[in-house]
């Protein structure tokens, strides 16, 4: 960049250019759903060297500070992740997921029908349900039209 001087290539700025890249590409992602592989086969696309180890560190560091979800679907699936930035209403919005028993593919859905099922909940059964990890199990469109 134009202006600032390049780090030395210590091992500890080397980290910090992993942390950067890695951050600049879930800003890109933000609303959509990743795994941990996903994010290793977009750098080893482009040439960029982070290893897996290094993607789950940052990514579980992400996870603590808030600024990403991490979803466990099952034990046949990798955890998925999102990112959600900084400022987070998560817990607060009213959103599902769906996964596509055919291909995997894990879907965020925002649907204002379904938040009824949250509040009925609530108030018939007494139960708080967690909506981000929600999730409804069925086939993607794309999958149905391969039937």
């Amino acid at each position: 960049m134009p202006g600032i001087k390049p780090e030395k290539n210590t091992k500890s700025s080397y980290k910090t250019r992993q942390k950067d890249l890695l951050l600049s590409y879930l800003c890109r992602t933000h609303g959509r759903h990743f795994t941990a592989e996903d994010i290793y086969s977009h750098f080893e696309k482009k040439g960029v060297t982070i290893g897996i180890a290094t993607i789950y560190r940052q990514l579980d560091k992400f996870v603590e500070q808030g600024i990403v979800l991490k979803y466990f679907i099952d034990e046949h699936s990798a955890s998925c992740f999102e990112y959600v930035g900084e400022n987070s209403l998560c817990a607060q919005d009213v959103h599902f997921h769906l996964k596509c028993e055919k291909c995997g593919r894990l879907t965020h859905l925002e649907c204002k029908d379904l938040a009824s099922i949250k509040n009925h909940l609530l108030k018939k059964h007494g139960f708080l349900l967690n909506t981000c990890r929600t999730v409804f199990y069925g086939l993607c469109q794309s999958c149905l039209k391969n039937i």
